[in-house]
């Protein structure tokens, strides 16, 4: 009976031996770890990772040809064949910080197998590792060989997190890598072999050693730069007026692209994307091509981009200012269908509101609290200053309230952000969410997976990814820096009115009241050049039940302070700079409640 070991029992490591158990009964396979909690996991009915159809995976095989155990020694120098599924994360100090892999967990691997073996074998990279990484391996293999020979393979896994056991039931390609030798063929055979049982012959493709490290890479490079694409897209698409739904849909009805991973969203997480970039970047500036790494640096920086411009358009459109508001946050795991929260883009975000002052109501059905406290409490590494490290302040905790139900976050929420695409977010009752909320109420999707239409029709103000704009959130900035702690960035609106030189003349603030022309400590609504500004304006006072004036004057005004009323929450002031043309009126005044579409608010008109 051929005998497989792997080391390292973690999202790569558990799934794929317990397939490979399941595929082959007459292969014994063991997975080991140091860690006893994760291992005693592996053991139990509450396994340690949440991937759809492992739990019956696992049942059909453990105690069969499938075993969990802490003995790492004995199963390793009992196996033929040894997979290493180790961590490789970016190191965070010495050389290379910021972008190279730390490789110390597979460097301590190498070296217990080579102590503890006593007959040849195979060892299988499965990390994701730089280019070259087996060269090194093998050298360690070989100077504590005690006259034993090792055969070092590459066998990336390409996997993704909530679709693994389907990813490894039908895999589009299975990539061995070895030495073009008669003794590295012969063992790229031996593991062709295991995966002949189930894989058909036309998807594993095998290559050299150095070719299959750096295709792990590049598919996780490829990958991410597509969402950064789209992304990067979705921002012109909310200054032009377009949809990056149907321009996502245009393009990817291109065979030459594809419909794939053009999604729009508040940005790419996990354990992957990010560090196999960064990984990528310092391999090409260590080989001299300082231009390609610059051009990958992008794809992460684009992801930045976007985690920041998110969080800007939740602070703009909340009057500037997010201090003591609840915000829901709906999902924290970096996608649906996983209880991974390594990179996820809701630490960064949650991060920014808390930056803000902002009280957090957190809700994921398969993160727990202690996780999401964990994630957000921790140092922020900054990879492109990887000198510093941004701890959170301990008050954080205090700011995050972590719930098991969708409707207790949102109780009495002034905004709910929705960061996860789980399944569950697209039927819950809005109308009930709605009316337990603060109002305005706030809806920022960063999934795009709401029905945007029907929330608004309930009287939500709606931003999504990538959408045109709600007559609201017009005028708000797409983002900014994000400042240096990795809080909410400086938010400032910009100057009222086309690019100089443009034949349009500028549009001057429109003043909603409460009361009457006297009532001049005001709301604000700003109403973008080209659009309906009388409808604007009545769907703006009717949404909250307030009257309307139109300040009357002639000339230029410059540099105004707009006040909120002193009795609206974290009242803000915003100032606008520049000149502005004054807005005319025959003196128009309609009490509160407004009616939506109002005769007389057609008399309204713009001096121009």
């Amino acid at each position: 009976m051929v005998k497989i070991c792997c080391i390292g029992a973690g999202y790569v490591g558990g799934p794929t031996m317990a397939v490979i158990a399941l595929k082959c009964p007459s292969v014994e396979v063991a997975v080991v770890d140091i860690s006893i909690p994760r291992i005693n996991a592996w053991n139990s009915d509450q396994l340690p990772i949440y991937e759809p159809g492992l739990d019956d995976v696992v049942k059909q095989c453990r105690g069969k040809n499938l075993f969990f155990s802490t003995d790492v020694e004995k199963h390793v120098s009992e196996a033929d064949i040894v997979f290493v599924s180790v961590n490789t994360p970016t190191k965070t100090r010495g050389l290379g910080a910021g972008k190279a892999a730390d490789l110390t967990y597979w460097e301590s691997a190498a070296r217990m197998i080579a102590d503890v073996s006593k007959s040849d074998k195979i060892v299988v990279e499965k990390s994701t590792v730089p280019v070259k990484t087996a060269e090194a391996i093998e050298k360690i293999l070989t100077h504590n060989s005690k006259g034993i020979n090792f055969q070092i393979l590459s066998n990336p896994e390409f996997l993704a997190e909530g679709t693994a056991i389907q990813d490894l039931f039908k895999p589009d390609r299975v990539l061995i890598g070895g030495r073009e030798t008669p003794e590295g063929l012969k063992a790229v055979k031996a593991l062709k072999d295991v995966y002949a049982h189930w894989v058909p012959d036309e998807r594993i493709l095998t290559t050299n050693l150095w070719s299959a490290e750096l295709s792990k890479l590049a598919a996780n490079a490829f990958l991410a730069q597509r969402i950064s694409s789209v992304n990067a897209m979705s921002a012109l698409c909310e200054a032009t007026g377009a949809d990056v739904t149907q321009v996502s849909f245009a393009v990817g009805t291109d065979s030459r692209i594809g419909p794939k991973f053009l999604n729009a969203s508040v940005g790419f997480g996990g354990s992957c994307f990010q560090k196999d970039i960064l990984n990528l970047v310092y391999i090409c500036e260590c080989n001299g091509l300082p231009e390609v790494a610059e051009y990958w640096k992008q794809v992460i920086k684009i992801n930045d981009y976007q985690k920041t411009r998110f969080v800007n358009r939740v602070v703009a459109s909340m009057f500037n200012t997010v201090a003591n508001k609840k915000v829901a946050i709906l999902g924290f795991a970096f996608k649906k269908d996983t209880g991974d929260t390594r990179e996820t883009p809701a630490i960064d975000v949650c991060k920014g509101l808390l930056g803000d002052k902002a009280r957090l109501s957190i809700y994921d059905p398969q993160v727990t609290e202690d996780q999401i406290q964990r994630d957000l409490t921790m140092n922020k590494f900054d990879w492109d200053h990887p000198l510093h490290l941004q701890p959170m302040s301990p008050t954080t905790v205090k700011q995050v309230n972590v719930v098991w139900d969708a409707y207790e976050a949102t109780k009495d929420a002034h905004a709910v952000c929705i960061l996860t695409e789980w399944d569950e977010f697209k039927t819950l009752d809005f109308q009930k969410i709605y009316d337990n909320m603060q109002k305005p109420a706030f809806v920022f999707d960063g999934r795009n997976i709401i029905n945007a239409d029907k929330l608004r029709e309930i009287g939500f103000i709606v931003y999504s990814i990538g959408k045109p704009l709600d007559a609201w959130l017009k005028d708000m900035p797409a983002g900014q820096k994000s400042n240096s702690t990795g809080g909410t960035p400086n938010t400032s609106r910009r100057p009222r009115g086309r690019p100089p030189g443009s034949k349009n003349k500028s549009k001057p603030p429109i003043i909603v009241t409460r009361d009457s022309p006297n009532a001049l400590r005001a709301h604000v609504l700003e109403v973008s050049p080209g659009n309906d500004i009388v409808d604007n304006l009545a769907v703006y006072a009717c949404r909250r039940s307030r009257g309307v004036c139109v300040l009357s004057g002639t000339g230029t005004i410059k540099n105004v302070t707009l006040r909120q009323p002193v009795a609206a929450p974290g009242g803000s002031v915003v100032t606008l700079h520049g000149q502005f043309k004054i807005l005319f009126l025959s003196g128009t005044v309609l009490p509160p409640p407004v009616r939506r579409h109002v005769a007389i608010l057609r008399k309204v008109r713009i001096q121009e």
